[in-house]
């Protein structure tokens, strides 16, 4: 499987493939699964999405930080991805955590959908 490496090119393939409600259904349950409380309609807009993941991901990174790494820990993004991005400005550093959570969201669903 190859990744998407943009925002943009995930969900063009989701909605290629007629997946983009269940990855918003994927991110809800993991989202749930850690406690936070974050909710999105599974007909939200890509750019919605997009906006909301990045500005709840920054608000755990500042104010609830074993939140955040739990979340990470549940959805299964790689450590070692995370190591290498630069965490000195904190407003991209959760941009980019939000497009990798969208990308290991992404596998599980592609994933289940292909083995189904």
């Amino acid at each position: 499987m190859q990744l998407p490496s943009t925002f943009e090119d995930l969900i063009s393939e989701a909605n290629n493939l007629d997946l983009y409600s269940k990855l918003v259904v994927q991110l809800n349950k993991d989202f749930l699964l850690a406690n936070i409380d974050l909710d999105f309609d599974e007909a939200i807009l890509p750019s919605s999405l997009k906006l909301m993941l990045h500005e709840t991901i920054y608000k755990l990174i500042q104010e609830k930080f074993a939140d955040y790494l739990n979340l990470l820990y549940i959805i299964d993004v790689s450590e070692k991805q995370v190591k290498e991005l630069d965490g000195s400005d904190v407003l991209k550093l959760s941009e980019d955590v939000a497009f990798l959570v969208l990308k290991r969201e992404w596998q599980k669903v592609w994933f289940r959908h292909k083995y189904q």
